[in-house]
């Protein structure tokens, strides 16, 4: 009765505006001012113009879950992968509990930068069925962090990689390139389910399999193309996670109390730090601050590489002031050497001042290899170093080795018109080694019979069988096995014993396991 009353009382005053010459209809023949409008006259609205809009929800979310699902937006999918993943995730509630409870540092985060650049809020999921939310996780090819990018694809997002750090784990830079990537390819097929597959298994993969539908006149949506197994069951696992979240109590899923707040804050790096102690100024466990700061693998942090680490919101401040407070000592007990020349792990520690097998340990320097000159190495930073790393090194800081090659010397008899540069091609070796290893020059000729002495590696020459696969390269001629060394010899006098170490032969260490992921 009440919106009846409203509704004519209303209806009256709009009808005295009309007949005082108030209301918009008011003619000018009446003798009242016109009234102006500032985007010109009114005019009726047509029935093709109006629409009905959702209802504005006021109050705040109660917490992260309920956050998330107002911002759902994708077309759901409902077929039977996704109800198997369902009765997978819900029949492990242990596991939903940690993943779950891992992701409380993140998500936050996560679902910020998804609502700024209006992206569904479904992705926020995604680390789930890519990671359990563990920055820290490694596949089988080599894809890594929460959002698993191949190293190739974080080049490619301005992800670094180097001794120091590897941002394909970086909380914030992870996800920023992820998102990057994502809304790169939903702007190229124009669907997320289409978008999400591209991201499991190549844009150019998901391209050519929607041409190949094309052509023989078939539908080309996600569950219309043919996919490996792996990316047919993509979109339905991250499709039963977000049922889940959608409806817990469906499932008889518990999910952890998420607060609606920021979980960390950044926090800038003056100068270079021991992870060990960052931790303690912050007053948080180790395991929480390596949590926070995936990235760095090494027990120093770099101001220059590293400008900022994160923190619990509420330690942050702790932080700051026990930074300024700091008075016992140094902030960093490691330091950035560059390796000036090819050096063994032993002349390496010994330079470096600390035993061959930490040196080994916190390089993670693999057995019979050399350290290549220009490579970096994590070393102790004495008093008398002061400087902090620059941003060049902890930039650009690489790690590069060669294999230890294990040679032995062995006497050639020559034979007629036997030179330096003929022994050289006969066994493959560089003429100014030979030259050198005789101490003649490099255009020197041998006499018949001379002990022309080389050093060649063990496995070309084993030593059961050194004179005969010798004397098959030689033409018969008689060769003697002498001294096994470690290392390709530089120059020595003629005839001598044993010879120091020349330049050793590069050997691309080999490879990883196929990558699993075209990203």
């Amino acid at each position: 009765m009440r919106l009846i009353v409203a509704a004519c009382l209303a209806g009256s005053l709009f009808l005295a505006g009309c007949a005082t010459g108030t209301g918009p209809s008011s003619s000018g023949a009446s003798g009242a001012a016109a009234p102006v409008y500032p985007d010109g006259a009114l005019t009726p609205i047509t029935s093709g113009q109006t629409r009905s809009r959702a209802v504005v929800t006021l109050a705040p979310p109660t917490d992260m879950w309920d956050r998330i699902r107002r911002g759902f937006k994708m077309p759901d999918l409902d077929n039977d992968l996704v109800h198997d993943r369902e009765q997978w995730y819900a029949s492990r509630p242990d596991y939903m509990q940690r993943m779950t409870a891992r992701s409380s540092r993140y998500i936050f985060h996560i679902v910020e930068e998804l609502e700024r650049r209006d992206m569904p809020t479904e992705i926020a999921l995604l680390p789930y069925i890519e990671s359990a939310f563990n920055p820290q996780a490694v596949s089988s090819a080599r894809a890594a962090g929460m959002w698993q990018f191949m190293p190739a694809t974080g080049t490619d997002y301005d992800l670094k990689q180097n001794i120091f750090r590897d941002d394909r784990r970086d909380v914030i830079a992870s996800t920023r390139a992820a998102l990057d990537y994502l809304q790169k390819l939903y702007g190229m097929f124009g669907d997320w389910q289409l978008a999400l597959a591209a991201y499991n298994w190549g844009e150019g993969n998901v391209s050519r399999a929607i041409a190949k539908n094309q052509r023989a006149g078939l539908p080309t949506g996600y569950t219309d193309l043919s996919m490996p197994a792996e990316t047919r069951m993509y979109v339905p696992k991250l499709q039963a996670v977000k049922n889940i979240v959608a409806n817990p109590e469906r499932f008889n899923a518990d999910l952890p109390v998420i607060a609606n707040h920021p979980y960390f804050q950044t926090v800038t790096l003056k100068r270079d730090l021991d992870v060990d102690l960052a931790a303690k100024l912050a007053d948080v466990k180790i395991d929480d601050f390596r949590a926070l700061n995936p990235s760095a693998h090494k027990p120093v942090l770099l101001a220059a590489g590293t400008p900022e680490i994160l923190l619990p919101w509420d330690n942050a401040a702790v932080f700051q002031r026990n930074f300024e407070a700091y008075s016992q000592g140094q902030y960093a007990s490691w330091t950035a050497w560059t390796v000036p020349s090819t050096m063994t792990v032993a002349d390496a520690a010994q330079r470096a001042g600390m035993s061959e097998a930490d040196l080994r340990a916190i390089n993670s320097v693999p057995p019979r290899m050399l350290i290549k000159a220009g490579s970096t190495l994590i070393v102790p930073r004495t008093a008398r170093v002061q400087e902090d790393v620059d941003a060049v090194v902890a930039d650009t800081g690489h790690l590069s080795f060669q294999p230890e090659i294990v040679t032995r010397r062995t006497v050639v008899k020559a034979g007629k018109r036997d030179s330096v540069a003929s022994i050289a091609r006969r066994f493959r070796l560089s003429p100014a080694a030979v030259a050198e290893w005789n101490d003649v020059k490099p255009n020197h000729a041998f006499p018949k019979g001379y002990d022309v002495v080389v050093y060649l590696p063990v496995r070309a020459a084993p030593a059961t069988r050194v004179g005969a696969g010798l004397a098959h390269l030689t033409g018969g001629k008689v060769l003697k096995a002498g001294s096994v060394t470690s290392r390709e010899p530089k120059a020595a006098t003629k005839g001598a014993a044993s010879r120091k170490p020349a330049e050793k032969i590069v050997r691309e260490p080999r490879g990883g396991t196929p990558a699993r992921k075209k990203r």
